[in-house]
C-alpha cells in the first residue's frame, strides 16, 4: 500500500472520533425569550413553564432536523431571560434583538429566525401621508411599551418623533379611534391580530412600507456547553434556509390564529 495513502487513511480514521463528538456534542438545547411577544412568542397559558409561538416552532423544527431536542421555557420576564443566557444558566435566546451590548455574551446567529415588520397604523379616514419616518415629524404616535425596535430606529424616534407609549396594543389603538393619536407603531401580525379582536379592522389602515424591520435572531451564551463550530454553522445555513422553504410564513399564521383563539378568551389571554 502507497505510505502516502496509508498515512491519508490513518489520519482519516483518527480524526472520525471527533467528528461524531463534534456532532452529538449538544443533544439537548434549554432555550428562552420574551414571554410577551405574540405571534412570536409568548407563555403558554395551559403549561406556564413553557413559551410558545412561531419562533418556538421553527426552532423545534430546526432541533429535529439536527437531532437535537429543543426545549423553549419561560426564563421569567424579557431582561430576566437574557439574563439567564448571559449568565449560561440556559444556552440560548430565540429572540435576541442585535445590540452591542449583547455581543459581549452571546453569538448570534445569521440571518436572523424572523423579522418583525413594524408597520403605521392610522384611522381609515385620516388625511395623514406616510411615505418615509420623516413624514410622521409633527404628528403625535402611540406604541406598546413592549414594542422592540432596532437601535437605530429607538435613537432616530427620540430625537425626530412624539410616540406615547401605552401599557399595550389594544390601548394604543383605542387612543387612535378616540383621536388622541395619530398614528400606532405596531408589528404587521400583531397589530393585524389586535385589530380584528377588537372589530376594528375597517376603521384602521396599516402602510405597507415597514417603518422599522427588527431581526429576531439567536443567540448562544458564550457559556453554553453547545456553543461549538459546528452548531452554530448548522444553525446559520438552517437560517439561510427557512425563508425559502415556506415554513417561516406557514409557523406565523398558525400561531397568529392561535393567538388569536386566545385573545377571545379574556380570562386565558395573555397580555400583549
Amino acid at each position: 500500500m502507497d505510505v502516502r495513502y496509508l498515512s491519508g487513511w490513518l489520519l482519516g480514521l483518527m480524526l472520525l472520533p471527533h467528528v461524531s463528538v463534534a456532532a452529538g456534542k449538544c443533544e439537548r438545547l434549554i432555550v428562552t425569550g420574551s414571554p410577551d411577544a405574540p405571534p412570536y412568542l409568548w407563555r403558554d397559558p395551559a403549561d406556564p413553564v413553557h413559551l410558545i409561538g412561531a419562533s418556538a416552532d421553527l426552532l423545534q423544527q430546526v432541533g429535529q432536523d439536527l437531532g437535537i431536542k429543543v426545549e423553549v421555557l419561560y426564563g421569567g420576564k424579557r431582561s430576566e431571560a437574557q439574563n439567564e443566557v448571559r449568565t449560561g444558566r440556559m444556552d440560548m435566546l430565540v429572540d435576541a434583538p442585535l445590540t452591542l451590548a449583547g455581543l459581549t455574551a452571546q453569538d448570534y446567529i445569521h440571518p436572523p429566525l424572523v423579522r418583525n415588520d413594524y408597520l403605521v397604523w392610522t384611522r381609515a379616514d385620516s388625511s395623514l401621508i406616510y411615505e418615509t419616518p420623516d413624514d410622521l415629524h409633527g404628528h403625535t404616535g402611540a406604541l406598546s411599551e413592549k414594542a422592540r425596535m432596532t437601535e437605530t430606529f429607538d435613537a432616530f424616534a427620540r430625537h425626530q418623533l412624539t410616540l406615547e407609549r401605552q401599557r399595550g396594543l389594544t390601548q394604543a389603538f383605542q387612543k387612535l379611534l378616540l383621536g388622541q393619536v395619530e398614528y400606532v407603531l405596531a408589528g404587521r401580525y400583531a397589530g393585524m391580530a389586535t385589530a380584528q379582536t377588537l372589530g376594528i379592522s375597517e376603521d384602521v389602515r396599516a402602510h405597507v412600507q415597514p417603518i422599522d424591520q427588527p431581526g429576531l435572531f439567536l443567540a448562544i451564551s458564550h457559556d453554553s456547553a453547545c456553543n461549538e463550530p459546528w452548531l452554530r454553522g448548522q444553525l446559520a445555513k438552517k437560517m439561510t434556509e427557512l425563508p425559502a422553504s415556506g415554513l417561516s410564513e406557514a409557523a406565523l399564521q398558525r400561531n397568529l390564529e392561535r393567538w388569536k383563539n386566545q385573545l377571545q378568551q379574556p380570562v386565558n389571554a395573555p397580555k400583549q
